[in-house]
């Protein structure tokens, strides 16, 4: 669409990042693991016991599992960059911010 607006084609060979500058559209991708982020630490600080909470804290049943890539829990990527106790470093916003940085850039490094 952003290249629609500016009459540019893939055979223009320009990058996306050149025309987000002009168009100043915010990369989804990049929008989505920010408010995936915040809304996480949101719920990680939250102490009035709702249903979202103990969905964070679900882990899948044991047992034996078919061949194949294991599932993935929601918050199985925050854990890869917070760490194991990310709920505990929620509670500090700072922190929780500047970690929030660094999952946003490595969740659009990739994609």
């Amino acid at each position: 669409m952003e290249r629609a607006m500016l009459g540019v084609s893939l055979r223009d060979h320009i990058r996306n990042e050149d025309i987000r500058k002009k168009t100043k559209v915010t990369d989804i991708a990049r929008r989505i693991a920010k408010l995936k982020w915040q809304w996480a630490g949101h719920i990680a600080r939250r102490t009035d016991g709702r249903w979202e909470r103990k969905v964070l804290e679900w882990r899948p049943r044991t047992g034996r599992r078919s061949d194949g890539r294991p599932p993935t829990r929601w918050t199985d990527n925050l854990a890869r960059v917070a760490g194991i106790r990310w709920m505990r470093d929620s509670q500090d916003r700072s922190l929780w911010r500047r970690l929030g940085e660094a999952y946003v850039q490595q969740w659009t490094s990739f994609g």
